[in-house]
């Protein structure tokens, strides 16, 4: 069992509040763990606090545990579990690195994996055998994910043949099953009761698909949005952007939610094609993938440089149901794995769904992850912002 309470805590400056911290990887993600007990309760003295532990706003986050960007600027609060049939609550923070904003309104897939790992090391949950399911119940959705994970000597196992494509090397493989999140925003998995939908937009009339399962999606075609669908940060211009944001905020009008949120995540769809992996440099072949997607979001809205692990399962769950936009631009279209060629490679998620006469039902969302403790210790937050 590793400590999260280091003897420093003891000799922390006066002028500086401590705060007990892991640092992990899950996937392509990094984020800081803390306590929910380590933050204040009141609302926006505990997004001060988050700030300030992650020296935001600042493009470089030099004051602050931040890593600068998009994938690095992440937080899980992790607290008891709320309800019976949880090991745990989990609670995810989206920091933008350039605004004083934390955002509670979405989930992370790749920190998904990274609780599981890290309820295991602070023995919140005991490890039993080779593999031990961990029950998250994740309160940004309110729903329950479980995550499989590989343990040896009593803590989760590090070294493994599995490769996630953004990540180097390999590690011991996680399977994460979001088939019980559906739902989690909207309360069913399509919101507006069809497959398909057209908005009116800015840029034009666009036909979306909406999907509520794991983090609450829209899907499009890149062609509706002046894309080839292969673009990497390096060719998303600013028009892209402002395209995707018009389809973003038409679907969060059409579900009655704010524009200003990060939610539903607009996911941009095309056949499959050949590009350049913008992780390694290397191509990526239609032969392997199913369909090319990309995922445009944060604060300020930029292009990922991976495939958030939440959006695999949703865009798989949408693969696999006739008539949607992911459908139609799809090589493989029934359940099984489906590869999903993004801007650094490809993930693989496994699906399987059923149609009982009246609505679709998830029977199977999982992919897979690694995950690795990085760093614990003891961060300072000024006592000027407490």
């Amino acid at each position: 069992m590793h400590s999260s309470n280091p003897g420093s805590l003891t000799t922390a400056p006066l002028e500086q509040a401590p705060i007990p911290f892991v640092l992990m990887r899950g996937g392509t993600s990094k984020a800081v763990f803390v306590r929910g007990n380590a933050l204040p309760d009141e609302p926006d003295l505990r997004d001060a606090v988050i700030l300030s532990l992650f020296g935001s706003p600042d493009p470089r986050q030099i004051d602050g545990l931040g890593g600068a960007d998009l994938l690095t600027s992440k937080l899980a609060i992790i607290d008891p579990p709320s309800r019976p049939d949880a090991d745990l609550d989990y609670t995810f923070a989206q920091i933008s690195v350039t605004k004083p904003v934390v955002d509670y309104d979405i989930n992370c897939g790749n920190i998904s994996a990274a609780v599981g790992a890290y309820a295991i090391d602070e023995a919140l949950v005991a490890a039993e055998g080779p593999v031990t399911s961990v029950r998250i119940h994740n309160t940004n959705t309110g729903c329950i994910l479980v995550a499989k994970i590989p343990t040896v000597g009593g803590l989760a196992a590090v070294e493994g043949g599995y490769a996630v494509h953004g990540v180097p090397g390999t590690g011991a493989a996680i399977a994460l099953d979001f088939s019980q999140t559906a739902g989690g925003t909207t309360g069913v998995l399509l919101p507006t009761g069809h497959v398909l939908d057209v908005l009116d937009t800015t840029v034009g009339q666009v036909e979306v698909t909406i999907v509520d399962l794991a983090n609450l999606t829209v899907f499009f075609n890149a062609e509706a949005v002046g894309m080839t669908g292969t673009e990497g940060p390096d060719q998303f211009s600013d028009s892209h952007l402002a395209a995707v944001v018009a389809v973003k905020d038409a679907a969060a009008e059409l579900l009655g939610l704010t524009t200003d949120g990060l939610i539903p995540v607009p996911a941009i769809v095309s056949p499959p094609a050949e590009y350049t992996s913008y992780a390694t440099g290397d191509p990526v072949v239609p032969d392997d993938i199913d369909l090319v997607a990309r995922v445009v979001g944060g604060r300020p809205s930029v292009l990922h440089k991976a495939y958030p692990g939440t959006l695999s399962a949703c865009t798989g769950v949408a693969a696999c149901i006739p008539g949607t936009t992911v459908h139609q631009v799809t090589t493989q279209q029934s359940e099984g794995q489906i590869q999903i060629g993004h801007t650094s490679g490809v993930m693989p998620v496994k699906v399987r769904v059923s149609h009982d006469g009246q609505a679709w039902r998830v029977d199977e969302a999982v992919y897979y992850r690694t995950a690795r403790r990085l760093a614990e210790g003891t961060a300072f937050v000024r006592r000027t912002v407490v």
